[in-house]
C-alpha cells in the first residue's frame, strides 16, 4: 500500500498550511509508516492510505515519488 504523509519539517513548530510538505511511503499500515519515520524529526500531521483512484491521481503530479525507507 502507498501512504501519503503530510508533515512539517521541524518537529517543534506548529503546523502551518503553507509550509506543509508531502511524502509518499510504501508500507503495510499507518503504524508501519510511523515506525519507518520515527528516526526523523518531523511533525507528522496526517497519514492517508491511498486507494487506487487517489493513487492514480497523485501519480500524475511531477512531485510524486515513493520514498525508500
Amino acid at each position: 500500500m502507498i501512504f501519503k504523509v503530510l508533515y512539517q519539517e521541524h518537529e517543534e513548530e506548529a503546523p502551518v498550511r503553507e509550509e506543509t510538505k508531502t511524502m509518499y511511503i510504501e508500507a503495510d499500515s499507518v503504524k508501519s509508516v510511523r515506525e519507518k519515520l520515527a528516526d526523523r524529526s518531523i511533525n507528522i500531521e496526517h497519514i492517508l492510505e491511498l486507494n487506487e483512484a487517489h493513487l492514480a491521481y497523485e501519480q500524475k503530479s511531477e512531485d510524486f515519488k515513493v520514498e525508500s525507507i
